[in-house]
């Protein structure tokens, strides 16, 4: 399941073409995968969940299957904690892949050996709400902002996003290792019309 769901989930992420007028054009950075984002990105969305050391690169410029390129966001943390559903749904080409994980779940954390294992998302967060007193919604700029400058752990509601890839890998695995470093039991679902 998740082979499976790496090949699906690395249709994610969406942006704006890198061809924006009197913009230099940015390098093309690879996703360090064995194929390329689909120009289809998958829509998430998580009820609750906690981000460890979240860092965030700002106007990435990826390369998708189709052979244009994206400009979006690079987000990258240790573990992202599902605390309650997560839903990914892309629809491309005439079909319909739905991801649903009803409870908890997690994409990435810390291996057997205690070592940091690292997730990247390559897209766009379209809502995030975090809740001091009470809940407020709509900090996505805030947290581009601030995750720019120094790593954040932050639990968060209502999460949203356009992602193009998410990648989830234990650096530090022996070639023996069993550790996974992707935990979503829930369902897959595949339609066509």
């Amino acid at each position: 399941m998740a082979a499976l769901l790496l090949a699906v989930a690395t249709a994610l992420v969406s942006g704006q073409p890198s061809s924006a007028a009197g913009r230099p054009a940015a390098a093309v950075v690879p996703l360090g995968v064995p194929f390329l984002p689909a120009p289809y990105p998958l829509r998430v969305t998580i009820d609750s969940m906690v981000a460890v050391s979240l860092t965030v690169d700002k106007d990435v410029t990826i390369r998708l299957s189709d052979g244009t390129t994206r400009v979006t966001n690079k987000y990258t943390f240790t573990k992202l904690q599902i605390r309650s559903h997560m839903n990914v749904t892309q629809r491309a080409d005439g079909h319909t892949v739905v991801i649903d994980v009803p409870n908890e779940g997690s994409l990435g954390g810390y291996d057997s050996a205690g070592k940091p294992e690292t997730t990247t998302m390559w897209g766009t967060i379209t809502n995030v709400c975090v809740r001091v007193l009470f809940k407020i919604c709509g900090v996505q700029g805030l947290l581009d902002f601030f995750g720019s400058l120094i790593p954040l752990t932050a639990g968060a509601e209502d999460f949203s996003g356009d992602i193009y890839a998410i990648r989830t890998v234990d650096d530090h695995a022996a070639l023996n290792s069993t550790d996974n470093p992707v935990h979503l039991p829930g369902t897959i679902t595949v339609t066509t019309p």
